[in-house]
């Protein structure tokens, strides 16, 4: 540990917010789409996803993360990271026919 550099902290750092950051959204975007959505069909459901992936970039860059160097790849591992939360947790709410 003493021969890593303040940089590769740095980058492990900024991975562990975006991952963070990322997977609480998808769940908690699931939590907002099993309040406003009865049924899985509803499309309603889908709004809560597509704020949480919005919202994603400002969120990061009030946490200090520098967006700016953001390219493709990372943009796309934002969405799907959250998505993909968001459809595992939604998916078991509507299965388990849990209420919030």
């Amino acid at each position: 540990m003493s021969t890593e550099t303040v940089d590769e902290r740095a980058g492990h750092r900024r991975s562990l917010t975006v991952l963070s950051l990322t997977t609480l959204s998808g769940i908690a975007a699931a939590l907002v789409s099993a309040t406003l959505a009865s049924a899985a069909t509803d499309t309603i459901g889908l709004y809560p996803l597509a704020g949480a992936i919005v919202l994603q970039l400002p969120l990061l860059r009030l946490l200090g993360v520098d967006v700016e160097d953001f390219g493709v790849k990372d943009n796309l591992y934002v969405a799907f990271m959250t998505f993909s939360l968001w459809f595992v947790t939604w998916a078991i709410l509507l299965t388990t026919g849990a209420s919030l």
